[in-house]
């Protein structure tokens, strides 16, 4: 009982440094992984604490759980739209750059450490991938702020690439264990390991989706701890078909945050405090394994190989993803973005396990070169971004959140942007904001006040609006308020918007890029109202405008007209004379000269 109660002490005490580190790493400019692997060692056997711990089976397991944690996490705050963009080179460097990587890096240390090819080859497939944990731990948190594209690219290839490094390293393994030769059972693995990992990880994320959607809890708390499950779940359901299930549960991961599910938020900050306490525990468990004394002993064959892998395996295989158009600073930076972590010290493990010759010293290798990508890279990232001119302002928090916590579906977002001296919003009042119906502005947060919306109150540029609206009508909003790239998106064509009838015409071309032939004061109730006549004013008349189709949806008293849907409509459409059957008269369509 005194021994669990110590391990309950030690324990809470390394995880409360390993918090408390994680604050002043960025103050103090030192990659989180570097002090949390350093804060493992000074509490080993040979550190202060004294702690022996050399259990590299549990060791193993633990790293393995940790990974599949930190994985889902990496994979449910992966939107879907960046990932469509950057699939290709993403995917290239995370199959054929790590096998360049792990060739090149390999020949270098089986001449560096006098050991054989196929032992040399073993050592760089280790290290050749770069890891989920580290780029996600600098990427997100350990602030350095890139260009979508750029981020994108790095996270999806950190994120998927370790299949690939672990499907080399058991490949090594089995041929140097003789278990298995070069032929088609390799091909058969490489094949197996990589379409189970994905089938199981795309079936079963759509099949959490509708789990979680469906089950209808009494408690709120146990929908994350069922989202945690089923990516468990999908690992062992991976694995069990012999695919990868680091892969499964990344693919789990994109499918779920990509979906509408039950108690989104809460899902989302369990799922990262999860990650944090994998992290912490994973690399400080990993300092517990090494032994400085023998780090010293290799201390210039780590360096040479740690040489040869940033400063020319890397760098060599980032040229694949030239023909992707990455401007050279982009490719220079991405080179540098090699970071190592827990994957390859994970890895390490293997040839323990199996109880290869050497393994000691491919372990103490390993641990070494991930300590100089640690130091070296992971410490000058920021610098680095900085001297390429790709580090971008990151985005002020803002001082409140909103939430909609409900155990139903709730056909509704609640979504924070940030306003920019550029946008269209800025400095109009809000009943000047041509919203769409469904769309209310909740609160508008500027610096540390709360400002009630009302029709005459003023956005200003560093306003936080948030407001909730029907998912519909996401990219209307995304015209007025979204950030630059969200603005310059086409509005989706035959898809019906509502907008008030109060609308002006000189709003809808201002905000949505729609030029119509009409006065800019006139609203839609008065323009419909005057080019349908009264007859034609009724629920369901549809009015071709230009490049919109307006379409009656609610009347007033009077027939003032409350609701209108707009459509924009396929070019073909626009350059084509108005069908007959349209509610529209002869006399009231614009003419072939007006703008519209």
């Amino acid at each position: 009982m005194f021994l669990i109660d110590t391990l309950l002490l030690i324990g809470g005490f390394l995880l409360l440094l390993g918090i408390a580190s994680s604050k002043f790493s960025a103050r103090l400019g030192v990659p989180v992984l570097f002090l949390f692997l350093t804060l493992g060692m000074l509490a080993g056997s040979e550190g202060i604490l004294g702690l022996t711990f050399d259990n590299y089976r549990l060791a193993h397991g633990i790293g393995t759980l940790a990974l599949a944690m930190i994985l889902f996490d990496g994979g449910l705050q992966s939107p879907l739209g960046a990932i469509r963009k950057v699939w290709q080179p993403s995917l290239l460097m995370a199959t054929v750059g790590v096998v360049v990587t792990a060739g090149i890096t390999g020949w270098a240390a089986a001449w560096i450490l006098d050991i054989s090819l196929l032992k040399g080859l073993l050592l760089g497939s280790i290290v050749g991938s770069t890891d989920a944990a580290a780029v996600f731990s600098v990427l997100r948190s350990g602030g350095v702020h890139l260009p979508q594209r750029l981020a994108a690219t790095l996270e999806v290839e950190s994120g998927s690439n370790d299949p690939m490094a672990i499907f080399l390293t058991v490949s090594c393994i089995e041929l140097l264990t003789a278990q298995m030769a070069w032929g088609p059972g390799l091909l058969l693995l490489f094949v197996t390991q990589m379409l189970a990992g994905a089938v199981v990880g795309l079936t079963a994320g759509l099949a959490a989706v509708w789990i979680v959607n469906r089950i209808q809890l009494d408690a709120s708390g146990l929908y994350p701890v069922l989202v945690t499950s089923c990516s468990l779940l999908t690992f062992g359901l991976a694995a069990s078909f012999g695919g990868s299930g680091f892969l499964a549960v990344y693919v789990a991961g994109i499918v779920i945050g990509n979906s509408r599910i039950v108690f989104r938020r809460g899902v989302f900050l369990f799922q990262d405090a999860l990650a944090w306490l994998s992290q912490i525990v994973l690399f400080v468990m990993l300092g517990l394994l090494s032994f400085p004394s023998r780090l010293w002993g290799i201390a210039g064959q780590g360096l040479l190989v740690a040489a040869v892998l940033i400063f020319i395996a890397r760098p060599l295989a980032t040229l694949l993803i030239w023909p992707f158009r990455y401007s050279a600073r982009e490719l220079l930076f991405v080179s540098w973005v090699g970071l190592k972590g827990a994957v390859p010290i994970t890895l390490a493990t293997f040839p323990l396990v199996v109880g290869l010759a050497n393994a000691d010293q491919l372990f103490d290798v390993v641990f070494f070169v991930v300590l100089v990508s640690a130091l070296i890279q992971g410490w000058t990232l920021p610098c680095m971004a900085r001297r390429l001119g790709l580090e971008r302002r990151p985005l002020p928090q803002p001082p409140v959140t909103l939430e909609i916590s409900s155990l139903r579906h709730v056909d509704g977002d609640i979504i924070d942007y940030l306003v920019d001296s550029d946008s269209p919003a800025a400095g109009r009042a809000v009943k000047r904001l041509a919203l769409p119906e469904g769309v209310v502005i909740a609160i508008i947060a500027r610096q540390h006040q709360i400002i009630p919306p009302h029709g005459d109150t003023r956005i200003e540029p560093g306003d936080h609006v948030i407001l909730v609206l029907r998912p519909d009508t996401r990219p209307l909003v995304n015209k007025i308020f979204g950030p630059q790239e969200r603005r310059e998106e086409e509005l989706p064509a035959s898809l019906e918007f509502p907008l008030r009838g109060t609308t002006r015409i000189g709003e809808l071309q201002k905000f949505y890029d729609i030029q119509v032939d009409a006065p800019p004061d006139q609203t839609l109730d008065q323009v419909l109202r005057e080019r349908l006549g009264p007859e034609r004013t009724v629920l369901g008349a549809r009015f071709r405008f230009g490049p919109i189709a307006l379409t009656i949806r609610q009347l007033g008293a009077k027939q003032t007209i409350q609701s209108v849907g707009m459509t924009i409509l396929p070019l073909d459409e626009q350059e084509s004379p108005e069908p007959p059957s349209d509610l529209s008269s002869q006399e009231s369509r614009p003419t072939p000269e007006s703008p519209a």
